[in-house]
């Protein structure tokens, strides 16, 4: 089954200017998928047609089998959770707690079972110890994290991450790629699509789209993409820094093609200490 399914997509802010040009996917119950491309590819408007808050001028859209319009823009908007790309825009409320209680408040649930969910929502994203804090006072990533614990609250089917680690310092990039695994493994079922120019990001995905000026210029399974670095450098991508540590070991006679991630290889290479 299809959590995602696009058909014939398009999308014009002028007349005549496509910033989505006739594209179609599928995105399968429980994947991980990655859209990448360089600025002005069309990545962020994809992401707000996802979630109706821009209207296509043309083709579908299915959330599970509920197409997208006005019918269904309410029931649509309840499996779906939206991380944006600025952490300080997302903040409504004074205190962590209060910030990821918000949507639970709007779906009344009861206070007695919300406190519970905030709790254990917190505690999955490592930041039960700052339920008090004002968010002012957390770091970039730290915010990205309290942001996704509120998404995660809501028990959205998909979560859609909009260059949700653009404008965090390496640190807060991977905190956030290692809690996105951490999602996965903890709910197979979830759907993540990540919309980045992050190609370490990308990386963990199982599947991966590349647009360029509003079309899809290639697609496909993670091995097949990572499998031609020359075409993606050609596309404006660098190699992933997990692959280039790989390949420098091999010139140095450690084949180390086994390891899937660079946790693997870090403990692959403890092991030979």
């Amino acid at each position: 089954m299809n959590a995602i399914s696009v058909k014939n997509l398009t999308y014009e802010y002028e007349e005549n200017i496509k910033a989505i040009d006739n594209i179609s996917f599928d995105i399968p119950v429980g994947s991980f998928v990655s859209i990448i491309g360089k600025n002005g590819s069309g990545k962020s408007t994809l992401a707000k047609l996802l979630d109706g808050l821009l209207i296509a001028k043309s083709g579908e859209i299915k959330i599970f089998d509920l197409i997208l319009n006005n019918k269904n823009i309410k029931a649509i908007r309840n499996k779906i959770g939206i991380v944006f790309q600025n952490p300080d825009n997302q903040f409504i409320s004074t205190t962590v707690e209060d910030d990821i209680a918000f949507g639970l408040e709007n779906r009344n649930i009861d206070s007695n079972k919300m406190q519970e969910i905030v709790i254990d929502f917190a505690k999955k994203v490592n930041m039960d110890k700052y339920l008090n804090k004002e968010p002012s006072n957390l770091s970039g990533g730290q915010k990205q994290r309290v942001a996704i614990a509120g998404v995660l609250a809501l028990n959205c089917d998909i979560i859609i991450l909009d260059e949700a680690t653009s404008m965090l310092d390496p640190k807060g990039k991977e905190e956030i790629r290692q809690l996105i695994v951490k999602m996965k493994q903890e709910n197979p079922s979830l759907t993540i699509l990540s919309i980045t120019h992050d190609i370490e990001e990308a990386y963990l995905s199982d599947y991966i789209i590349i647009l360029e000026n509003g079309k899809i210029i290639k697609q496909g399974k993670h091995k097949d993409i990572f499998s031609n670095l020359d075409e993606l450098k050609k596309l404006g991508f660098e190699t992933p820094f997990f692959i280039t540590v790989k390949q420098e070991l091999l010139k140095h006679g450690y084949d180390f093609s086994d390891c899937e991630n660079i946790n693997d290889l870090v403990e692959k290479l403890c092991q030979l200490m």
